[in-house]
This record gives structure tokens, C-alpha cells and sequence, in this order.
């Protein structure tokens, strides 16, 4: 074995081979001028099904795009086999910059986000009328997590030949929300879905709601027959219905002028991500009477401006009533 001294030649020494190949590692990235724009359909297990063209493509994220994840809605771009056949399998390498993201926590103290859907314009909130009962405070988290992401809210109320909408429509008038209210002889005749598709027109729409609400039952009729999901019942024991759909799915209208983006039943939504001062953003007839709030005025506390100006005749009462309610919100768990 040769053994090299203190004055040995850099030529005598050898260096050894890359393990991985011969070319030295570089900090340059191929532009992938070549790529396909696509659109995220549905996740699962670490495989994208994306929309290219007119035919769905299998991809995984590109190791280049490190921790950043594609989630459905997001627009991407694509390299490799985009024929669509079986066993192909694309590389996405970059994902367009968001217009809008909908997050949640798994509860007010959990600080991990969770995206729900990315690029949607509108929340479709739904909620059954009876069997689930309707719980208001999960309607007020969506309407909060709608808000901060920049969502136009549109409320759905199911089953409603089960019970009068009148007392949720009541508490939710002074929001001047949106609504549409189906039962289930509508449903299945499809006329409830013609009514909900005119809200739905020209806009990606996800849908949330409580397991046993009547979601992706009313998904299913808006997108048609060749696209039904699973459903499932409401337990005659807890009231609750059973997580059916494990994954969300966006779904094209058949005309062909939206989307709608299907998600998992949830129990809960967590609000620690949202800043409660972008809450009355949503009130735009009460920000002028924030002018004269003390410093870092929560809009709920005994000094809040909003409590003289709603009484001079500025506003009326119950929108303040209604921010104050979401406010609070924030602060407590659900179910409290």
C-alpha cells in the first residue's frame, strides 16, 4: 500500500468517484420549459390525480419542490408520461402561486394547519336541518375560515322536510348570507340540485359540512351519474354519520362551467390560524365605527367604539351581534 508523506503532490493523490455518477452536484435546477399546466383532482397517499388537457394523469411531487405540497385545486405543471395510461406516473415541478387557501385545525390550541382545498372562490357550508341536528357554532367556524380566506360563504340547509329552516335562517339573516334551503324529495328528484347550480356557476366551490349532513349526496346530483361517490347513514345511537368520504375529490359540473371540490366529513374546525382582527373585514358596514376603537381593540370588550356607533343609528344592532358572535368563536372549543 502506498503511503503518502507531508509533501505529497496533489497529483499523486486519487480522489475517489462519485457513488451516485461522475457529474459533480450543482444548484441549478432544469426549467422544465417542456411542462404541462394540470389541475389537482384529488390526493391520496403521496399520488396526485391531476387534470391535463382532457384525460386524468397519476403524478408525485418532484423532490426539487422539497416540503411545499400540491393539494386539490392547486394548478401545476407537469413532466414525464402525461399519456394518462395505466402504470404512468408524471412528476410535478412547480405549483402555480395560490389566489386563495382554505385552512383548519384539528382544534383551537393545535397550531398545525391543515389545507383543505387551494383556489376555490366559494365555501358551500352544509348543514342538515334534523338527523344530525344543526350546530351553529360549526356554521360560524366555517363562515370564519371562509372570511379569512378570502371565500364568498354560501349556506345550504338539507332535510328540510324534517323541520322548518325558519329559526337558523333567522339567526343567520343579519349576515346577508347566501343560502339555499333543499329537502329530500327535492334531491332526488334533482330539482334541489338545478337551484344550488345557479350558485355554483363559473366558480370552484368546496363543500363542507358535518358527516350525515346530505354533502355528498348533494354533490353526487350535481355532478351526474358517471360521477357518484359513496354515501353512508346517520347512527340512530350518537347521531352522527359515518366518514364515508376519506379524501376530497374535485368534480366538474356537467356543463362544464365549475367545479365543485367534495371533502371529507368533519367534527370539528379549528381557528388558531385565523388573526381576529381580519374578522371584521367581513363586516364592511362596521369598519368606519372601528375608527375611534382604543388600540388593539378586539370589538368585543366594554371600550369597543362599535357599541356608540351601532347605537347612533349607523348600523344595525344584530350585525354587531353577529361579529361578536364570531369573534367569540375563536376563543372557545367546539362542542363547548
Amino acid at each position: 500500500m502506498r503511503r503518502y508523506g507531508k509533501h505529497t503532490d496533489e497529483d499523486d493523490i486519487r480522489a475517489r468517484p462519485n457513488p451516485k455518477g461522475n457529474r459533480p452536484r450543482t444548484s441549478k435546477r432544469p426549467k422544465h420549459e417542456d411542462a404541462a399546466e394540470g389541475f389537482v383532482l384529488t390526493v391520496d397517499r403521496g399520488r396526485l390525480t391531476c387534470l391535463v388537457e382532457d384525460r386524468t394523469v397519476l403524478a408525485m411531487k418532484a423532490r426539487e419542490l422539497g416540503r411545499k405540497a400540491a393539494v386539490v385545486g392547486d394548478r401545476v405543471w407537469l413532466v414525464g408520461d402525461l399519456s394518462g395510461r395505466k402504470d404512468t406516473l408524471a412528476r410535478i415541478v412547480r405549483i402555480e402561486e395560490r389566489k386563495s387557501v382554505l385552512r383548519r385545525t384539528a382544534d383551537d390550541d393545535d397550531p398545525y394547519e391543515r389545507v383543505v382545498v387551494a383556489n376555490a372562490d366559494q365555501l358551500a357550508i352544509v348543514t342538515a336541518l334534523a338527523d344530525p341536528e344543526p350546530r351553529p357554532r360549526m356554521i360560524d367556524r366555517c363562515l370564519v375560515a371562509a372570511y379569512d380566506a378570502g371565500l364568498e360563504p354560501l349556506l345550504v340547509l338539507t332535510k328540510s322536510d324534517l323541520t322548518s329552516p325558519d329559526k337558523i335562517l333567522e339567526v343567520y339573516a343579519s349576515f346577508g348570507l347566501a343560502y339555499v334551503v333543499t329537502n329530500r324529495e327535492e334531491l332526488a328528484a334533482g330539482e334541489a340540485a338545478e337551484r344550488v347550480r345557479e350558485r355554483l356557476a363559473g366558480r370552484i366551490t368546496a363543500f363542507v359540512g358535518h358527516s350525515g349532513v346530505g354533502k355528498t349526496t348533494l354533490v353526487n346530483s350535481l355532478v351526474g351519474a358517471d360521477r357518484q361517490r359513496a354515501t353512508g347513514h346517520v347512527n340512530a345511537v350518537t347521531g352522527r354519520g359515518r366518514h364515508t368520504t376519506t379524501s376530497a375529490l374535485a368534480l366538474p359540473l356537467p356543463s362544464g362551467d365549475g367545479w365543485v371540490i367534495d371533502t371529507p366529513g368533519v367534527r370539528s374546525f379549528g381557528l388558531h390560524h385565523v388573526d381576529p382582527s381580519r374578522v371584521i373585514l367581513a363586516f364592511p358596514d362596521l369598519v368606519p365605527g372601528t375608527e375611534d376603537c382604543p388600540r388593539a381593540c378586539s370589538h368585543d370588550e366594554q371600550d369597543c367604539a362599535l357599541d356608540a356607533w351601532v347605537e347612533q343609528g349607523h348600523a344595525d344592532p344584530a350585525r354587531l351581534d353577529s361579529l361578536r358572535r364570531l369573534l367569540r368563536t375563536r376563543e372557545r372549543r367546539e362542542g363547548d
